[in-house]
Order: C-alpha cells, then structure tokens, then sequence
C-alpha cells in the first residue's frame, strides 16, 4: 500500500491532509511531537487532535518524533515505500522566533533539511509538498501603495496587484522578514532547491492565512481561531497596530489540501505557488471582529494598540492564479463567512 508521511500530522493542515488522504485510500504515517505546546501552552496543544486521528483512521499511525533527528526520519523513510511526504510541521509564530531563534531556525530550516535529505536517499520517487509562507516577502508588501477606507487598508486600484493580489514575482529579500519569516524562506529556499538540483518533485506553496475549525488557535498564532475563542469564552483580544484595518486573506485547510491533491497527481519538480483566500475570501481585523460577533452572538472585548508586530503586514491577498493555471480543475469550497462559521461552531463544542 502506498504509504504517505505527513509532519506537523496533529496541527491544522496535517490533521486535514491526514483525513484526506485516508478517504482517498493512502495508509498515513503521522509525524507530530506536540511541540505546540511547547510554543504556546494549552491553547496550542494538538494532543486532542491525536486522540481523534487515531481514533477515526483505522489506517493512520502515530509517530511522536521530531523531525530534526536524523536518524529517526532516515529510518522512518527507509522503512515505508513513500509516495508522497505533506510537510506541515513548523514553529510558526513572528513573536515566539524572537525567543529562541535557534529553536525557530533548526525547527523550519534543518527540520526540512533532515526530510528533504530522508526523501532524496529513500523515497527520490515520493511527491514532496511544503507549507511554506507569505512571510517569505518579509514586509515588502509594505511598499506597495495602500489607501485607507473606513474598515480595512486597500491597495491602490492602478496597481498590477490590486485586482488579483500578490503574485510570485514579489522579491524575498532586502526586507524585514522576522526571525520566523526567514527561517521559513531558507527552507522554501531549500525545497525548491532539492526540485531543481536533484530532480526531487517539490512543490512549495506559499500559504496566506491557512484557518479551518481543526485550529488550536492560541495568542501568538491562529488569527480567525483565536478570535473566535475570544469571543466565546470572554477573553480579551488584542489587535497590534494599523488601527485595525491590516487585511488577510483565508483559505480553508480543505480548500488547501485540494489543492495538494492536484499538485500530488501531477506533479512539477521545483514548483512555488502563492495560495490563500485571494479576492474570493480576505478579510481586515475589524471586519473579522464584526463577522465572529454576529455568528457568535458575544461582543469581543478587544484593544487596539499603536504598535504593530515587527515585519508584520499591512495588506496582504494572494494572486491564486499561477495555480489555477497549472491546476484548473482546482477551486474553492469555502468562502469566508462558511469558514468563520465552522470555527466558531467548533469553538463552542470545544469549550462544551
């Protein structure tokens, strides 16, 4: 049986990635050490989403390993005929790099390293897809010209970007990425590298905000999630910076593994691919915080502060086209509204 590997397999995408590709008939090979909640504490634990894949997918296995340990990824890939490895495991939060950069960076950069290199001496053969980021840009985004309107920022309407958003060609460098964000380009570096050096079929997608109602969403990760908590169990939120008005485009974890789906039945060694909500699901903080209180009933008791988070983006909304063109028969089920909807809904089971 073809067996796939999916890191970070308890998390949003990889819990999402695991169920799919059981329905599709793939034996899954879950690689996730909870160190989420290491990151983040009890909100960022992914435990009870390893409870629930075990439970449900009578032909998933859990390994509780961290994939920066050579030695147990080599061997885990040396025992499996791989056919495709879903890299989902990160540390993936701007204001948690600063803590411990070497974590961060061995985590995002060597973890993918480690994998690419079990892939290239085991699987060569395997499809190799990596959740990579926006972040790569860093805050060049930040240059573009932005209009402000009564609820959200909003890019020019003569700008190339304005109708479709921000396509690959924006630069990587000479800017301020974050810690996090940088670590991320060296393994977005990397992947693309080990498709176009060794031949390997890696494809690197460049996710806008990646939300759905499997998020542990906690303070310093998990945007539309976090909120949503918020606003169900009374906590207090706080917005950082540009009055509240900085956009963000969602895409749905289903609408994502769709999307890797595609790109695993025909693969493009070397590929990069912006993916996100695009014009078809964007959304600014305060838009947000009107959304989740009228599909949660509850007032959020929320801040807005003068500082925003070091490299943090104004606007941003993903050009889906590139995409789209190499994978037509690709699209959207979500919009916005249907996957604030589920969040919340799950929300309140949750604390239920």
């Amino acid at each position: 049986m073809s067996v796939a590997i999916v890191t970070g397999s308890c998390g949003l995408i990889g819990s999402e990635t695991c169920r799919f590709l059981h329905e599709k008939g793939l034996d899954v090979v879950g690689v996730d050490n909870d160190l989420r909640a290491y990151f983040f504490g009890r909100d960022g634990s992914t435990r009870w989403m390893r409870a629930e894949l075990e439970r449900t997918l009578p032909r998933y296995r859990h390994v509780n390993a961290d994939i920066r340990d050579e030695g147990v990824m080599e061997s885990l890939f040396d025992r499996h005929r791989v056919s495709l490895v879903v890299h989902t495991a990160a540390q993936p939060s701007h204001d948690w790099a600063a803590r411990e950069p070497i974590t961060d960076f061995t985590v995002n950069a060597t973890g993918t390293l480690v994998l690419l290199e079990a892939a290239r001496k085991h699987a060569p053969d395997a499809v190799f897809i990596f959740t990579s980021t926006n972040k790569v840009y860093g805050d060049a985004p930040n240059e573009l010209p932005l209009i402000e309107q009564p609820t959200r920022w909003e890019l020019d309407p003569s700008h190339p970007f304005a109708q479709h958003g921000i396509d690959e060609s924006m630069r990587i460098d000479q800017s301020k990425h974050s810690l996090f964000g940088a670590s991320k380009a060296a393994a977005d570096l990397m992947v693309q590298e080990y498709g176009r050096y060794f031949g390997l079929k890696t494809g690197t997608f460049r996710g806008g905000c990646l939300t759905g109602p499997a998020h542990s969403g906690a303070e310093l990760h998990g945007f539309l999630a976090y909120l949503a908590k918020c606003a169900v169990t009374g906590r207090p939120y706080t917005v950082h910076g540009y009055k509240g008005k900085q956009v963000r485009d969602n895409i749905h974890s289903y609408d994502l593994v769709t999307a890797f789906w595609e790109y695993f039945r025909q693969p493009r060694a070397g590929a990069v691919y912006n993916i996100g909500g695009s014009r078809h699901a964007n959304v600014s903080m305060l838009e947000a915080i009107a959304l989740v209180e009228e599909l949660s009933g509850k007032k959020l008791d929320y801040t807005v502060t003068d500082e925003p988070r070091s490299g943090d983006h104004v606007w941003y909304v993903s050009d889906v086209r590139r995409f789209q063109a190499d994978y037509p028969a690709w699209e959207y089920r979500y919009d916005l509204r249907e996957t604030l909807k589920e969040i919340v809904d799950a929300t309140v089971k949750r604390k239920g």
